[in-house]
């Protein structure tokens, strides 16, 4: 009879439990859905360019991908240079791939998208030999 009733109230507590879960609207964003999951959220992918869609926005050369990499790495990224460019495909356009070296021989890596935002990538290390 205890373990009836024990099975019982656990059965209560996670129906309550989804009570409020339903009550507050389900996942908030970030998880599941919601408002705030950019192009799901009723926003195109890239509607930060107001008044362009994302094909109507030229995307940038490998000269100008080193150009924008160099310029953050003088920001944030003190005495690292960019040592080569490599291109690879995004969902749409070409993207770049900026490794950057210094003095010591450390390496960091950028992500540099078609539209010139700089990503850092990974932490720091060195790459295998």
């Amino acid at each position: 009879m205890k373990r009836f009733l024990g099975l019982i109230a656990t059965a209560a507590g996670v129906l309550a439990l989804s009570g409020v879960v339903t009550a507050q609207g389900g996942p908030g964003p970030g998880m599941m859905g919601g408002r705030g999951m950019g192009w799901r959220g009723g926003e195109g992918p890239c509607s930060r360019f107001e008044g362009a869609s994302a094909s109507q926005v030229s995307p940038i050369s490998e000269e100008k991908a080193k150009e924008v990499a160099q310029e953050y790495a003088d920001k944030y990224l003190s005495g690292f240079t960019v040592e080569r460019v490599l291109p690879f495909t995004g969902r749409r356009h070409t993207m770049y791939s900026v490794e950057l070296k210094n003095a010591q021989g450390e390496l960091r890596v950028l992500r540099v998208n078609p539209f010139g935002n700089v990503m850092p990538f990974g932490g720091p290390g060195r790459r295998g030999a």
